[in-house]
């Protein structure tokens, strides 16, 4: 697993990457819409380039819960413009909507990170005819019904199944595992104590070649465990972000680069120490 093939890009492995997120949407739950003008978009992503980030992530339709769905033209409208402006960098694209990815793949963008991991239709075939990486992310019900009171037997077995079941589907499509990232989707149809249990037993996800994403910052669940809202949750982002180093991960999706680059650069201290 020495390096993800992100289209015309080859992003090595050997350290974790940071994944700077760019929500171009009214209704972020991490942002409240601060960076929905393309503009502010573009240049909120160009300071986290400036600050050390490997990939940007640009959204635009909301996945936090309770979030209702987008039209695809105006999730294009959203998004188009970012990734064109930002097409010498590994920006990926996070979509639902086959759509939209085929839309931005023709843009530029080196990668989609879909919360559907590829179910929707057309999906996967818009992503097998190029070389573009793909994220692959677990969840339960949809953003507007997925918190409601998600239930599971062994969530790490059920979560684990899964990625291995849409990682099988990405290679018999053709889409290499060198070009796929798995994400267990923490908050996404998951109560706090099943995003902790999942985070505790991070390991037992791993798939052979397939790097873990992990996504904690300014989750609700840091909310809930510290009191904070979301703007006072950078401590705990950190915490989080570190607890999965341990785990394994070697994605780490974040709104604050720097400080989570920092951590990053202090965690492979310490490993060569």
């Amino acid at each position: 697993m020495a390096n993800l093939r992100c289209g015309r890009f080859t992003l090595s492995l050997e350290r974790p990457l940071v994944m700077g997120v760019v929500n171009v949407t009214p209704d972020s739950f991490s942002d409240g819409g601060r960076f929905a003008d393309a503009e502010a978009a573009i240049s909120h992503a160009r300071a986290m380039i400036d600050e050390g980030v490997d990939l940007v992530d640009v959204g635009g339709e909301s996945s936090r819960p309770g979030a209702a769905p987008v039209a695809e033209a105006e999730e294009r409208g959203r998004v188009l413009p970012v990734v064109r402006a930002l097409r010498d960098f590994p920006v990926s694209v996070d979509t639902r909507h086959a759509g939209v990815m085929r839309a931005a793949l023709d843009e530029g963008a080196s990668m989609i990170n879909d919360i559907e991991a590829l179910q929707a239709p057309g999906a996967l075939v818009a992503v097998a005819a190029t070389d573009c990486a793909v994220c692959l992310m677990h969840k339960k019900g949809d953003p507007a019904n997925m918190q409601d009171d998600p239930q599971y037997a062994d969530v790490v077995a059920e979560v684990r199944e899964f990625l291995a079941t849409r990682v099988a589907a990405c290679e018999r499509a053709g889409i290499a595992r060198e070009r796929i990232v798995a994400d267990p989707g923490f908050g996404f149809g998951k109560t706090v104590e099943h995003n902790l249990t999942l985070l505790k037993r991070l390991p037992e996800l791993s798939l052979p070649g397939v790097p873990l994403l992990a996504g904690w910052s300014r989750k609700s669940s840091l909310g809930r465990i510290t009191g904070r809202d979301t703007g006072g949750r950078l401590a705990g982002s950190l915490a989080a972000a570190l607890l999965a180093l341990l785990g394994g991960a070697r994605i780490l999706r974040v709104h604050d680069v720097k400080e989570t680059r920092d951590l990053v650069m202090v965690w492979e201290a310490w490993k060569r120490a």
